[in-house]
């Protein structure tokens, strides 16, 4: 089983993501991946910057790939993901079907990112005679419906094991809102919430955080305790996405676990230290996401 960093879903300063990517390189992970998928007012690190950090991977031995934005919304937009997929290098992660066209058209292996919201058999055998490699299930997927789908021959599932949950994408943006700004005058505030920009209910529990035009879960999804359930399904990556502190720390762990040198339950205590919010393993379980059940197995 192999270990992911998922693309950066935050907007740090260009010092901080090249600071982040250099430590990175001596991570126990096999896979990278790199590029804007959020927001493409986020544009301190360009095409020409993201393929030189992707060199210095690739030269530490990791696979490196090319993530593309989830919503695009304009011909620069296009522009943009049309030089992404002819880079010549690299694999891409196809977050929207446009992404996925031009891959299949240019005949470039790509990764179908969990935006492209794939719950059936068909869709995923479509995506495969088109050209995909690996697929990333969406986060909601529970165990139950990823144990009952039929995964292509010669395909890969990369399972989303770590991290705050992308759930939704919009046209606006909640973070320029929160501040009374326009979109297209937002002041690039989102770079001063390195974890996103919390969300609480009127009784003060965090109940989803804000990223842009992103919204996330508030609790850190985490299925560090169940990598024996998704061993047994053949998934055969697991994707870990950035956090702004202790990220090293995390992938030891998950590191440990599947070396089996940490006992699963142990390792959830340890992450207890390290993740920046309460966990949850809900929609796992087929239960509202924000739940935890460390001692359920599915098994």
């Amino acid at each position: 089983m192999k270990l992911t960093l998922g693309p950066l879903l935050y907007y740090w300063s260009r010092e901080d993501t090249l600071a982040f990517y250099a430590e990175a390189a001596a991570w126990p992970v096999d896979v990278v991946y790199l590029g804007e998928t959020v927001c493409s007012r986020r544009h301190l690190l360009r095409l020409a910057d993201w393929l030189e950090v992707a060199a210095r991977l690739r030269d530490a031995g990791k696979a490196v790939v090319l993530s593309t934005q989830t919503l695009i919304e304009s011909e620069s937009d296009l522009k943009a993901l049309r030089k992404m997929v002819a880079n010549g290098a690299y694999a891409i992660e196809a977050n929207e079907f446009g992404a996925v066209r031009l891959c299949a058209e240019a005949g470039v292996p790509y990764v179908a990112g969990p935006a492209l919201n794939v719950y059936n058999p068909d869709t995923l055998a479509l995506l495969r005679e088109a050209g995909a490699t690996r697929w990333v299930p969406p986060v909601e997927m529970p165990h139950a419906m990823l144990k009952a789908m039929t995964v292509p021959q010669g395909m890969e599932t990369e399972l989303f094991a770590y991290g705050r949950l992308p759930l939704a994408f919009s046209a606006r943006c909640f973070t320029a809102r929160h501040y009374n700004l326009q979109k297209d005058d937002c002041q690039f505030r989102c770079i001063e919430h390195a974890d996103g920009l919390d969300l609480k209910t009127r009784e003060g529990e965090a109940f989803l955080t804000l990223n842009g035009i992103q919204t996330q879960s508030a609790k850190i999804h985490t299925l560090a305790h169940r990598l024996a359930e998704a061993r047994a399904l053949g998934v055969t990556h697991l994707r870990l996405s950035p956090q702004s502190r202790h990220m090293g720390r995390v992938v030891g762990i998950f590191d440990a676990l599947r070396q089996e040198t940490l006992a699963p339950m142990a390792a959830a205590e340890q992450l207890q230290k390290w993740v920046p919010g309460e966990p949850c393993d809900g929609y796992w379980l087929g239960r509202p996401g924000l739940d935890y059940a460390p001692s359920e197995s599915l098994n």
